[in-house]
């Protein structure tokens, strides 16, 4: 292997298990943090079965963003669908050996790499030029949307110009990291910057505003059922905490009566 081969291998997976664990201790976080009111917004779910179509919805249609802005919807709808049939139709190179030919279903999928471009164009210009987001953008959003940019503008111009890449190389190389047989990448400098971005992209994920992905479902204004006026609403931590303060109590009448 080269050497350049072997940095990537390298890199690869140090950025999978900064990913792994990251997400893991973010995951973690959320399930622990205390909830200890009912906070849902309206409308509100009266029912379980509510909740999770509600938050269906909200995965998979942007509910509360449609409903808050149009065209920040449709920029965000378009990149996160871009991206996830992209995301998709790279699970080819991954995949040891021949491909099944459910493989060749989805080939119009690269297409979807100009949604996502586009979407990110449209956040991206959101943040200069709409005054009330600009205000409230820090350095890090816009080198968020830059990094995505050049993933998503790389992979186009591998894809859609002359600037081919031998995809054989890459499915033996990405395979490779799978199965632990390593072999040598391809050494066109745009492919080159487009997996390092992604490596980048993979070790930052689990610090960065990306976190929204799960995040999501742990939003208490998203995830509760509103039933406040039926049920008393106690956090698992407190309800721990009023248990072990009965058992205090009991045992201090206890002591006293003993006393008397």
């Amino acid at each position: 292997m080269s050497v350049v081969s072997i940095f990537f291998t390298a890199l690869f997976y140090i950025s999978l298990a900064i990913f792994l664990i990251g997400m893991t201790r973010k995951i973690y976080q959320y399930w622990m943090t205390p909830v200890p009111l009912k906070i849902p917004t309206a409308p509100t779910p009266l029912t379980q079965t509510g909740v999770v179509m509600r938050l269906a919805r909200e995965v998979v249609l942007f509910e509360s963003l449609f409903k808050s802005n149009k065209w920040t919807w449709l920029f965000g709808w378009l990149f996160h669908v871009g991206l996830l049939l992209v995301l998709i139709r790279h699970a080819r190179y991954f995949w040891p050996g021949d491909l099944p030919e459910i493989f060749l279903l989805i080939q119009p999928f690269k297409y979807a790499a100009f949604a996502m471009v586009i979407g990110l164009f449209g956040l991206l210009g959101r943040r200069f030029f709409v005054e009330r987001i600009r205000y409230i953008s820090a350095p890090s959003d816009y080198l968020m949307l830059l990094l995505l940019l050049v993933i998503g503008v790389s992979g186009v111009v591998m894809t859609f110009t002359s600037n081919h890449t031998d995809v054989i190389m890459v499915k033996e190389f990405a395979s490779g990291l799978i199965v632990f047989n390593w072999a040598d990448l391809p050494t066109e400098v745009h492919f080159l910057v487009h997996i390092f971005m992604v490596f980048v992209l993979m070790a930052i994920f689990p610090i960065s505003k990306l976190l929204h992905v799960p995040g999501v479902f742990f939003s208490p204004t998203r995830n509760q059922v509103d039933d406040a006026r039926k049920k008393r609403h106690i956090s698992p931590w407190a309800l721990k905490q009023e248990q072990e303060h009965a058992i205090k109590l009991d045992q201090t009448l206890g002591q006293d009566s003993e006393g008397k």
